[in-house]
């Protein structure tokens, strides 16, 4: 896993699968939790399946940015998590882009920067 700050405030996200996974969540989120002022572009490019653990993860995880004013983007997501998604409604629960670089573009804009 990469956790890269691309700027003070957005930090950009390499995932892998399990239990890859569960671990930079943990990692991520304690980066949140000291930063408050922080947003996340997560690239899901390495991530072929998702399990309930690791969608409470990710909702957990935007909860927090959203209670500390910030966001989260999902990026490069395959057929098969994207299909997850679907079925479980969470694509109106999530923001998401096409690529790293336009969602980082847009988090950017919405933050100000």
């Amino acid at each position: 896993m990469s956790i890269e700050a691309w700027s003070d405030n957005i930090l950009k996200v390499e995932l892998q699968d399990d239990p890859a996974f569960s671990d930079d969540m943990a990692s991520l989120f304690e980066q949140v939790e000291a930063n408050k002022n922080v947003s996340a572009v997560l690239s899901l490019e390495g991530v072929n399946y998702l399990n309930s653990s690791n969608i409470a993860k990710l909702l957990k995880l935007r909860k927090k940015l959203l209670t500390n004013r910030g966001k989260m983007v999902m990026c490069g997501i395959n057929t098969n998590v994207w299909g997850l998604f679907l079925v479980t409604g969470l694509d109106k629960v999530f923001e998401f882009s096409d690529s790293v670089a336009t969602g980082l573009a847009g988090v950017q804009l919405a933050m100000g920067e």
